[in-house]
């Protein structure tokens, strides 16, 4: 077995690394890291992936929140990266889905399918990992900054996120000493296609909405503080501050 680094790079997971900011996450951290990536898609002919795998040992494998036998694909797919080796320093789980949900549109199957991926998915993921992570890992999960100010258009979204804001101290206390839990509530980085940009920037005190590189800063940032666990690190450019 090798150790938590291999040849000075460590291994971690990213859950939701195929698009977007996971994987802007992911071409950041190839640099230094070798990585393991999940999608709820099989995996195709990924030209950025291969580039990846120029400088980085790279697994892909296929996680579904939909998959009734997730679990025991999880608890697989985990188990074969450890017999072939691979040692988890780091897990980051980025997946969920973004649905406008007003007030008057929920029935049972909707504020299921909401909660499943956004709240039941990571729950598992988080349990599933924690087992194969080795001792001075850090777990991180990607919040959302509803925890602060829910999104009135979007409440079963900002639910789901308020219940992952619980999970980051309770877990902290189960996994500790030997893993450590951060989260990550963000504001407006990638926004969603038609969105106005320069609204949602002069909606924030720094006058600029969100990049990729901001998260992987913190990503990084949580990784090398080893006295850092049960804490919510808020990357919104001051946007909870400003009067609404």
């Amino acid at each position: 077995m090798e150790r938590i680094v291999r040849n000075g790079r460590a291994c971690w997971v990213l859950v939701g690394g195929r698009q977007r900011l996971g994987r802007a996450l992911a071409e950041d951290l190839a640099r230094d890291h070798d990585l393991v990536l999940t999608s709820s898609r099989p995996w195709g002919d990924e030209t950025w992936v291969d580039g990846l795998s120029k400088t980085a040992r790279i697994r892909t494998l296929e996680w579904d929140a939909e998959n009734p036998e997730l679990v025991s694909r999880m608890m697989a797919d985990l188990g074969g990266l450890e017999a072939d080796g691979w040692v988890i320093s780091g897990a980051v789980l980025l997946a969920g889905t973004f649905l406008k949900m007003p007030l008057g549109t929920w029935t049972p199957e909707l504020l299921e399918a909401t909660w499943r991926v956004n709240l039941g998915f990571p729950f598992l993921c988080a349990q599933a990992l924690a087992p194969h992570l080795t001792e001075g890992a850090c777990l991180q999960i990607l919040l959302d900054t509803s925890i602060h100010h829910p999104w009135l258009k979007r409440l079963p979204y900002s639910a789901a996120k308020a219940g992952l804001a619980a999970l980051v101290p309770g877990l902290a206390q189960l996994l500790a000493p030997r893993v450590r839990v951060v989260g990550h509530a963000l504001g407006a980085v990638l926004p969603a296609e038609g969105s106005d940009a320069d609204f949602l920037a002069d909606r924030t005190l720094l006058k600029r909405i969100g990049e990729p590189a901001d998260l992987c800063r913190a990503v990084r940032y949580a990784a090398d503080s080893p006295f850092m666990t049960g804490e919510i690190l808020t990357l919104d450019g001051g946007r909870r501050w400003v009067d609404r």
